[in-house]
Formats: C-alpha cells, structure tokens, sequence
C-alpha cells in the first residue's frame, strides 16, 4: 500500500494532519507522496474544500480531514 497526502502550502489543517500521521504507530512503514494541488488546476477542483485528503493507491479509498487516529488506523487496515 502506498498513500498520497493531498495538500498545498501553508495550509494549517494540512500541517495538523501530517502531524497526526507522522505520530501514529504503523506495524510497518507506508510510503506516502506528498502531492500539492496547487500544480493542477483539476485537483484544485477536485481537494480544493477538503484537504488535507489521504488517498490509498491500492483502494483508491480517501480520508477526508478531520480525521481522528483510530479512523486513520481503521483506513490503513
């Protein structure tokens, strides 16, 4: 499983929700690629209201901030 953490700069809400995913204990390590929307106008329209978003590569299943440690570790499951 490979994550995409959907974001822009300066962007608080994005900042909490990295925080939160760098802090939480994983049995393994996932790969996340940091994208920021702001390189294309079709994922400013797509993430522009809801990031910070994580998008599973596997599922193409999205988690939408806010979103507390258990909803984050019951979506990596």
């Amino acid at each position: 499983m490979e994550l995409l953490f959907y974001t822009t700069s300066q962007c608080h809400l994005c900042e909490l929700a990295e925080a939160l995913l760098v802090s939480t204990p994983m049995p393994e390590p996932i790969p996340v690629d940091v994208v920021d929307i702001a390189q294309s106008e079709k994922l400013v329209e797509r993430y522009g209201t809801r990031i910070p978003v994580l998008r599973r590569n596997d599922t193409g299943a999205e988690l939408d901030w806010p979103f507390t440690r258990d909803e984050l570790l019951t979506f990596l499951q």
